[in-house]
């Protein structure tokens, strides 16, 4: 039976000084803080003005509507790239080359051209109808009272992310193994239930990362609506303030200061849902048994690395 004296003693490391690093951040440091001080010292910033106009009225309108525009582009664009994706897949060629056109062409233009079309609409098509081409008209509507400003903002923000999120979804949906699809086809299992309760939940862990990145994206995206107009998005009621008041600086520190509370509210809820899809991937989560993995003390591990055996009474585990 082995004694405690058998073990080798703990070798004290110190770790190698490297004042190149503390020098780094010292430069760092007097950088940030000389930049602060040029926020807060030069008056041309009025900060007074800022804080008079943060939470005003027209400010906060604007910031309810930029959210509503974000939420709606952002469920249109999702709702679609699922469909691209899908279809991107099918066996049919017709599906499959609607998809990539309207992937190909939402891509390739560029979304302000793509807004200012949609704000065009009115007057390219006084009215539009549902029915069978060259034949009975079931539905007639007037397109300016239907594609207002604010719906052409939420559908042509919805359809460019909708041929960007349709990318993100199929690579999702191909990082699932073929064996799952396989495997549930054998029991009997629909195309649509495969689809929808084995390969989607398995691929929400590679579609959630990119999908928060591009609703951020979006946020500050919908800057871009002045193209229809819409005049009532953040950064236009922010701009139109400042023109009045001819202080265009502070007003748009007000909006950027909005949008970076919204963003960082956006940031936290993208990391726990990447960590809520992300559970049983990470190597900290598991071990190669399958099991969480357990922290050992240095002694532990000095005793592990002599080859001693969880029998020895000096070793213990700490869950």
């Amino acid at each position: 039976m082995s004694t405690q004296s058998d073990f080798p003693e703990l070798i004290n490391a110190r770790p190698v000084p490297k004042p190149s690093r503390w020098l780094s951040a010292a430069v760092v440091a007097l950088l940030a803080a000389m930049f602060i001080n040029g926020l807060v010292t030069n008056e041309k910033y009025r900060w007074d003005v800022v804080a008079q106009w943060l939470f005003a009225p027209t400010i906060v309108r604007g910031v309810l509507d930029t959210l509503l525009l974000t939420v709606l582009a952002m469920l249109l664009g999702i709702v679609l790239a699922i469909t691209a994706a899908t279809m991107r897949q099918s066996t049919n060629p017709i599906m499959r080359s609607v998809a990539w056109v309207y992937i190909w062409f939402f891509r390739g233009t560029p979304i302000y051209t793509q807004l200012i079309f949609w704000g065009l609409l009115p007057t390219l098509y006084s009215q539009m109808s549902l029915g069978i081409p060259f034949g009975p008209e079931f539905f007639v509507f007037d397109t300016q009272t239907v594609f207002t400003a604010f719906v052409s903002a939420v559908i042509g923000l919805g359809l460019n992310e909708g041929a960007y999120l349709a990318e993100i979804v199929r690579t999702g949906l191909n990082s699932v193994d073929k064996g799952q699809t396989e495997a549930a086809q054998a029991l009997g299992m629909k195309h649509s239930t495969i689809l929808w309760r084995i390969i989607i939940p398995q691929a929400m862990r590679v579609i959630v990362p990119p999908t928060g990145n591009e609703t951020i994206s979006m946020l500050k995206t919908t800057s871009l609506v002045v193209a229809i107009p819409v005049t009532t998005e953040l950064t236009f009621a922010a701009s139109r303030v400042g023109q009045r008041l001819y202080m265009p600086l502070p007003m748009l520190i007000v909006a950027a200061l909005w949008y970076l509370a919204i963003t960082s509210i956006l940031m936290v809820g993208q990391h726990y849902l990447e960590s809520y899809y992300g559970r049983g991937f990470n190597e900290s989560d598991i071990n190669s048994n399958g099991k969480r993995s357990r922290s050992l003390s240095r002694k532990q591990a000095a005793i592990l690395a002599a080859g001693t055996t969880s029998e020895d009474p000096f070793v213990e585990y700490t869950p």
